[in-house]
């Protein structure tokens, strides 16, 4: 689902065209006059002393005494120096300063009679009292300055400002501004429908109002993370051709009492001011959870959220929707909402943006797919049949990702194998062709992963195999079989769930079958293989043992539990668990001892080839295609490979994503992967 308004320019605040705005105040100018005053003022009095030389008091009684101070010389007495000028020994002229003593020193009884005794001149200076408050008031005006300058718009930022606390954050975004459109949103047809008849309030109030229906004051999007729900709101405006109003509950808390409550009664305010309008809070739940009451604090609740609750249930109340104004909230969380919150009459509609169906996936894709060149080949529906749980920006992520793998590769249009390893890594991780494993152990990943892929064939209901390799993938993966879902399934029978175990198990049992020995690399299967057969019997209802009954499972991180069964049928369900594994074993067992030779052979080619697509395993087990010898293979690999990099060396135009002609296929519940 992409966002095709991240270029588009932004106004913090309610300023520019979209409406008056408060003026920002703006300090650095004043602290840059500040300190030009006073450099000059510290230049001046370096300058004035930098001139004269300094001399001793008792130096300046010896020039007195000697004449060297002619009687035509004007010397000047201050509260705490004497300046002037005197002969030096070359006939030269020099200006000196020489310092009195402290405070009780009396240059009357002393220094004057001595002046007046030999003839000189002196006059008398007294410092301006306006010149000495600004030397003493300006260092610290300028400090104030840069102290609040550095800890107030630097550390705390504009919203920690005192000047500039009542100012909203909110992001107006004008009808000339959302380029937004339900067009560049797919994968959510339900959710669309539902807000198409927001759109047509905002474009024509009057048709709802001449029967006497009210519309929804607050409409409130629910889903997982990535399906959309901010695009929507932003689609709305963009439909309806109206301001839209954008700001996160994190911006409504500060470090300042008060502050979110002023920031939502502001909020609807301006609202107001340019109803029409579409108001959009995202992550409602950082200011609207549940209420805890007396012990809130307690629990961690914070008095200042709860005003800015408490205001948004206010305004919401005393607001009245017929005036055009429409105020949308998204959130992830629905559970700690506070019920006061989703009542009818504030947030009283409520629609839900679910993860895409395989219909929706391939519509994501190929909206995503506009910009991007891909190759004619592509098909689009394979790659929504391979991303299940999938949500809107996984997709995006994918044909990003593959972008760029085309463009470091130097290819000029984007290809599956670009796709695949797309998926690949947003799934399970990076490959890992850097870890070094031993000849023994890749031949033992090989022998487990076509184990694996023999079962999954060879179980009627089971998804194809889409590809088979032993390329370590993450953390933890040394090989893997993907399976390819046809279609969503949202159920899953008992015979689906009996073959997953035995899919589960193949890798396992295909360690028996060759080198009689079992390793620690069947673990996570073994872990998601027991998760289903416990699964089957306490939950599902699936043994004649146990009986119908959903015993349901315990909270790992409840603190203290009461069991919920007795310890005979405890018993019972481990009995039952054990017996499903071993039939899956059982069944994974016949159908590898069964093709020995075929796993001999696959193993000994994924070995050379270290991946083989699900296709060619199918024409391998049914027969209509021989198992090639491994080095025949490994010289055709070669030979495709040198092929490939010499096509896409050669410069080719651009070629965007087709529709895909395969068919239709509704979507059915998923299977889950191994």
């Amino acid at each position: 689902m992409p966002d095709n308004d991240k270029n588009d320019r932004r106004r913090s605040g309610p300023d520019g065209p979209s409406g008056p705005g408060i003026p920002r105040t703006r300090l650095t100018p004043w602290i840059l006059i500040a300190l030009v005053v006073l450099a000059l003022v510290a230049f001046n009095q370096w300058f004035s002393t930098a001139s004269r030389q300094s001399i001793d008091l008792s130096r300046f009684y010896q020039l007195v005494d000697e004449g060297k101070i002619t009687p035509g010389t004007k010397v000047t007495i201050s509260a705490t120096q004497v300046t002037g000028t005197y002969t030096a020994d070359d006939g030269t002229q020099k200006s000196f300063v020489a310092t009195l003593p402290g405070s009780n020193y009396d240059p009357s009884t002393t220094l004057e009679p001595k002046l007046q005794a030999k003839g000189i001149d002196y006059t008398g200076t007294q410092p301006s009292p306006w010149f000495s408050l600004l030397a003493s008031i300006l260092p610290l005006v300028l400090l104030m300055g840069i102290a609040y300058y550095f800890l107030f718009r630097r550390v705390g930022g504009g919203a920690a400002n005192p000047l500039n606390m009542g100012k909203n954050k909110v992001k107006i975004y004008d009808r000339k501004e959302m380029k937004t459109t339900f067009s560049d949103v797919a994968g959510v047809d339900e959710a669309k429908e539902e807000l198409k008849e927001i759109v047509e309030f905002l474009k024509n109030p009057k048709k709802y109002q001449r029967l006497g229906g009210r519309i929804p004051k607050g409409v409130l999007l629910l889903g997982p993370p990535g399906c959309g729900k901010t695009l929507l709101a932003r689609a709305v405006a963009g439909e309806a051709n109206v301001p839209f109003f954008f700001m996160s509950g994190s911006e409504f808390v500060e470090m300042f009492v008060g502050l979110g409550a002023a920031r939502v009664r502001e909020l609807f305010q301006q609202a107001k001011e340019k109803a029409p309008a579409l108001v959009f809070l995202d992550e409602i739940d950082t200011i609207g959870k549940g209420r805890s009451g007396v012990m809130g604090a307690g629990f961690g609740a914070h008095d200042e959220r709860e005003q800015t609750l408490n205001q948004l249930l206010v305004e919401m109340d005393g607001f009245d929707s017929s005036k055009g104004v429409i105020i949308m909230a998204a959130t992830n969380r629905p559970d700690v909402l506070d019920p006061a919150l989703v009542r009818p009459g504030r947030f009283d509609r409520q629609v839900v943006v679910d993860p895409p169906d395989l219909r929706g996936r391939e519509e994501i894709l190929r909206v995503h797919a506009r910009g991007v060149a891909l190759d004619p080949s592509d098909d689009l529906r394979t790659i929504a049949q391979r991303t299940p749980g999938f949500t809107g920006a996984d997709l995006e992520n994918v044909v990003n990702e593959a972008a760029l793998l085309a463009a470091r590769r130097e290819k000029n249009s984007v290809t599956m194998d670009e796709l695949e390893e797309a998926i690949d890594r947003a799934s399970m991780g990076l490959e890992r062709k850097s870890r070094v494993i031993s000849d023994r152990e890749k031949v033992r990943v090989a022998a487990h992963e076509m184990g694996h892929a023999l079962v999954a064939h060879f179980c009627e209901n089971l998804d194809p195999v889409h590809r088979v390799t032993i390329v370590a993938r993450g953390t933890a993966a040394l090989g893997l079989t993907m399976t390819r879902p046809l279609e969503d399934r949202y159920m899953a029978t008992e015979p689906e769930l009996r073959d997953m175990l035995a899919f589960a198990m193949g890798g396992r049992v295909a360690e028996e079958v060759v080198f009689g020995e079992v390793s620690t690399g069947a673990q996570n299967d073994l872990e998601k293989a027991t998760q289903i057969a416990r699964a089957m019997v306490a939950e599902y209802g699936m043994s004649d043992k146990v009986g119908p009954l959903s015993l349901g499972r315990d909270d790992p991180n409840a603190f203290w539990q009461q069991p919920k069964i007795s310890g005979e049928t405890a018993q019972l369900i481990d009995q039952e668990t054990r017996r499903l594994l071993d039939e899956a074993h059982d069944k994974a067992e016949r159908i590898l001892k069964e093709r020995r030779q075929l796993l001999d052979e696959l193993r000994d080619l994924l070995l050379v080839v270290e991946t083989i697509d699900g296709n060619d395993i199918e024409a391998y087990a049914t027969g209509t295609k021989s198992v090639p010898d491994p080095d025949t293979a490994r010289r055709e690999q070669d030979e495709r490979a040198a092929a490939a990099a010499a096509v896409a060396s050669k410069p080719a135009p651009a070629v965007h994503a087709r529709p895909s002609r395969a068919p239709v296929i509704p979507p059915a519940p998923p299977l889950p992967a191994d």
